[in-house]
């Protein structure tokens, strides 16, 4: 029998703030980001292991704070780069790039449904957020199986953030959505396999909260 306990732990850091979208929603369109304040990624770089695993989704913003923050680290703190298009953002559909004051007040009710039940109301040609959720934690169970025992970087979204967060602790939808995630906040999740997590159902681990919404002082 195997008794060693390997650890994942999960980074995950919420892009910098999106530029121009004058209170629009975003949700997966496809911005740039603000990037210009070296002294937070500077800080941000500080909490990090080297090497590990880092991993973005498809969106440019996510890319974009990435090379941010390893601008302040050594070449050997990425071991692996990859892109998973499965961590981007909930897609609002049709709702993108709309104002929500305009949505407020269109006639046909979708706004006012969504904001009634937001976790399970999806808007109109987009996911809800427990699309979301079932999305973010199949990724997450995946990469952590395929990466077992290393750290792990995901820059990534708030609702993503939200998201791995509930997987981990276990928690409904609606309750996960009062989980504020900043801007370039860290939130640390580690998962545990073995024998310290042997009673968790299946064998399939526990997961352990470090940090959440954890914003690092700049110097």
């Amino acid at each position: 029998m195997n008794s060693t306990v390997k650890v994942t732990r999960w980074w995950w850091i919420r892009h910098a703030p999106v530029v121009g979208h004058g209170g629009r929603i975003y949700g997966q369109d496809d911005h740039d980001c603000d990037c210009s304040h070296s002294a937070l990624f500077a800080a941000l770089a500080r909490h990090l292991p080297a090497p590990a695993v880092w991993i973005t989704s498809h969106l440019r913003r996510t890319h974009q704070t990435a090379e941010a923050i390893l601008a302040h680290l050594p070449p050997h703190a990425v071991a692996t780069r990859l892109v998973e298009p499965d961590l981007a953002e909930q897609h609002f559909g049709t709702w993108q790039g709309r104002h929500a004051e305009e949505l407020c007040t269109q006639r046909d009710g979708a706004w006012h449904r969504f904001w009634l039940a937001p976790a399970e109301h999806a808007p109109p040609g987009g996911e809800s957020f427990v699309d979301l959720m079932a999305r973010v934690s199949t990724a997450v169970e995946r990469l952590t199986a395929a990466h077992t025992g290393t750290d792990i970087v995901a820059v990534t979204h708030g609702g993503t953030i939200r998201a791995a967060i509930a997987h981990a602790l276990g928690l409904d939808p609606e309750r996960a959505l009062a989980f504020a995630i900043d801007n370039c906040a860290l939130t640390c999740l580690d998962h545990i396999h073995g024998p310290a997590g042997s009673h968790a159902p299946h064998d399939h681990g526990v997961w352990r909260v470090r940090h959440v919404n954890l914003r690092p002082q700049a110097s």
